[in-house]
Order: structure tokens, then C-alpha cells, then sequence
């Protein structure tokens, strides 16, 4: 039998609650977040089942029952369940809390498609642009029962990584993250079922909203692809935003971004630019990018990544600059800097992300105008053939 430790420490937002009390959980995804999620939530008291595709990735956790924190939380995690079968995850539990990354959200849901039920929530950590969208599309497409309910994080709620086969560390739990549920109309009561764990999500309009304020659609991609040489010349040994945003490379970003909000813009939707996020998140200001992300301390240390394959590119492009570009083409706003960022990326990894990535059609939005759209997020309105306004 597994040594179950009493939990070691608990900071003061951390409060216990009894095993049997509701919700119970799924953690789907075992890597760097759905670890830190599944002990987090076991060390509160909740009831966890822990799913992840690979065996190899979940043996140790299996042996020892659950997963050693250490950090901002520290404890033992015991799981009621550590599995490679979905449908065992996901039997019985009322929120299944997606932590993989967000191009492996459309397989994953065809996976889950035939064993949710109704009530179930699914919340994305994080969903990226169009990530409820598009798992709620698959679902409809491959499951039988299509009343679970998806939501998406704007942005995963821990800093976080695995430190052993059975280990995690919590860096810092951030204070607050924007949530919303497709359609909107569901999004209390997601808010309220995940606040008795999670007091840190809040309530956001709209999906359309988490989506489309996706800073990592900026920062990361463009910045990678922009700095090749040098992260293949030094292995990612320097300075990731202070050295690898420069005031050219920053105007790049600045375009991508001003492209972003028109899109978003296009659907009714105000997006925060890059400087009001920074401004937001770090408290930094700059008449110009180049210059907020300079002023901002927060940054310094950040390495880059160490080689060109990185979820930088690998995710970022076909879950987030995909998308938006595919919207652009759909209400006719031009994102000519987003495309070419595709295009290179597509040429350094010898992938077509516009064939893989999430396009208008895999977020089933096909044909539709924007009071289409905003009827969909809003109010969970599915055209009927011959509805859809273009």
C-alpha cells in the first residue's frame, strides 16, 4: 500500500473539505499542469480521477497512489483513481478538467465524445482561441449524449512543473482567471461548481472573449520564429523577452496584435491589446511594446526555449493564430503579418498548420455572420440547414 502523507502545508485560501462533498473531479492530461491540478485538488479533499493517454506517463503515480507537491501548496495528493481508461475517468464525476496541450484538444475530445453525460462541465486549461469551440463541435460530432457543458480558462491558474515521476511543483497560483462556458448562459453555474475549489475564476463574457484576449497568440509564436537563429546557435541561452524583443521585432508583434483586435473587433468583441494586458498583468507601461516589455521586471530571467520545437510553435500556431486568421478570412479583416508568421512556421517544422490548425470549419462555425456567432456563445443557438446568414 502507498504512504499517504498528511498534507505538510496549506496556505490560507486552501480550505478542506470533506471527501464525498461535490464536485468530483477528472484531471485529464498527466503532464507539467494536470499533475500540479490533480494534487491540488486531491490535498483539498475532492475526489480526483486522473486519465492520461500514455501508461508510461502515469506509472509512478499509480504505484505510489497519487502525486507529491512541493511549492506555493506542499502535500500528499491522493487519487481515487489513475488510469488510461477514459471511461472510467470520466464515469461519475462532474467536472472533467482538461490540462493538455491545446492542439490535442480535438482528439481528446473524440475520445470523451461517447462517455459524457448530461450536467457534466469540461473546462479547457487554458482553451487558447476557439477551444470550447471547437471540443463542443467535436463532441456534437462523435458523442451520443450532447447536453455536458464546455468552458474554457483564459489561461492555465498555475505556474507549475512536474519534478519527478510523481512529483510537482506549484511556482504560484495566479489570482485571477477569466472563464467562460459555451454558451454563456451556463457560465454561473460552471463558475460556481469550480469556485468551491477554485476561488480564483471569475466569470468572463463570453468564450468568444477568453479567446480572442489569447496574449500567448503574440508573445510566443512571432518571437520564437524571429529569434531561430539564435535559439538554434545557443540553445535558447539568452533572455527570451529582454534580448529576444528588440524595437523591429517588437513592431512585428505590435502589427500581429493590432490585427488580433480587429478581428475581434469584427465580432463584436473588445480585445485588450498587448500594452493593456502588460499594464494589467505587470503594472508596466510604454508608449510603445518594445518599450512595456522592457519596463516590465517581471520578465527578466525568462530563457528562451532551447530548440525550434517548442509548443511556442507546435501549439500556439494551429490553436491560436490559426484561428484568428481563419476568422479574419470569414468577416473580411486582413491579418497579413499573422499569415506569414504561419507560413514560416509551417516552413521551419515541414507541417501545414492551416490543414491542421483550427480553421472557421473545426470551430463549426461554417457559414455563419456574427449575430450567428454571438447567438451561438450567448445563448447556445445551432443553426438548422439553410439558417446561417453569410
Amino acid at each position: 500500500m502507498p504512504r499517504r502523507l498528511k498534507p505538510l502545508h496549506l496556505p490560507k485560501h486552501l480550505k478542506l473539505v470533506r471527501r464525498h462533498d461535490y464536485p468530483r473531479f477528472a484531471v485529464l492530461g498527466a503532464g507539467h499542469g494536470g499533475l500540479a491540478m490533480a494534487a491540488y485538488l486531491a490535498i483539498k479533499g475532492y475526489s480526483v480521477n486522473l486519465y492520461n493517454k500514455t501508461a508510461e506517463r502515469i506509472e509512478a503515480v499509480k504505484a505510489r497512489g497519487g502525486v507529491e507537491l512541493e511549492g506555493d501548496v506542499r502535500g500528499f495528493g491522493a487519487l481515487n483513481l489513475v488510469t488510461t481508461d477514459i471511461k472510467a475517468a470520466l464515469k461519475g464525476v462532474d467536472v472533467a478538467m482538461v490540462v493538455v496541450p491545446a492542439c490535442a484538444h480535438r482528439s481528446l475530445a473524440q475520445i470523451c465524445a461517447p462517455y459524457l453525460t448530461s450536467g457534466q462541465i469540461v473546462v479547457l486549461n487554458p482553451g487558447r482561441t476557439g477551444g470550447a469551440l471547437e471540443f463542443d463541435s467535436t463532441i456534437r460530432e462523435y458523442g451520443r449524449d450532447r447536453s455536458a457543458v464546455v468552458a474554457e480558462a483564459q489561461t492555465f491558474i498555475f505556474a507549475s512543473r512536474t519534478t519527478g515521476p510523481a512529483q510537482s511543483r506549484i511556482f504560484r497560483v495566479k489570482n485571477s482567471v477569466p472563464v467562460a462556458a459555451l454558451p454563456a448562459s451556463e457560465t454561473k453555474r460552471v463558475v460556481e461548481t469550480i469556485n468551491r475549489a477554485f476561488p480564483q475564476f471569475v466569470a468572463a463574457e463570453n468564450v468568444l472573449k477568453t479567446s480572442m484576449d489569447n496574449m500567448g497568440a503574440i508573445f510566443h509564436p512571432a518571437l520564437t520564429i524571429l529569434n531561430a537563429a539564435r535559439i538554434e546557435s545557443t540553445h535558447g541561452d539568452f533572455d527570451y523577452y529582454h534580448e529576444g524583443i528588440t524595437p523591429s521585432v517588437a513592431k512585428i508583434l505590435e502589427s500581429m496584435d493590432n490585427e488580433r483586435v480587429a478581428v475581434a473587433a469584427s465580432m463584436g468583441v473588445r480585445a485588450i491589446s498587448a500594452r493593456e494586458w502588460l499594464e494589467a498583468a505587470y503594472g508596466v507601461v510604454g508608449s510603445t511594446l518594445y518599450e512595456a516589455v522592457l519596463n516590465n521586471e517581471g520578465y527578466k530571467g525568462i530563457k528562451a526555449p532551447s530548440s525550434l520545437y517548442h509548443r511556442y510553435i507546435f501549439e500556439d500556431v494551429p490553436s491560436s493564430l490559426v484561428p484568428i486568421a481563419s476568422l479574419g478570412k470569414s468577416f473580411k479583416v486582413p491579418t497579413p503579418t499573422i499569415e506569414h508568421i504561419i507560413h514560416m512556421a509551417s516552413l521551419i517544422h515541414e507541417v501545414d498548420y492551416w490543414s491542421i490548425g483550427r480553421t472557421v470549419d473545426r470551430l463549426g462555425l461554417t457559414g455563419m455572420g456574427v449575430e450567428d456567432i454571438q447567438r451561438l456563445v450567448m445563448e447556445g443557438w445551432r443553426p438548422e440547414e439553410g439558417e446561417v446568414s453569410y
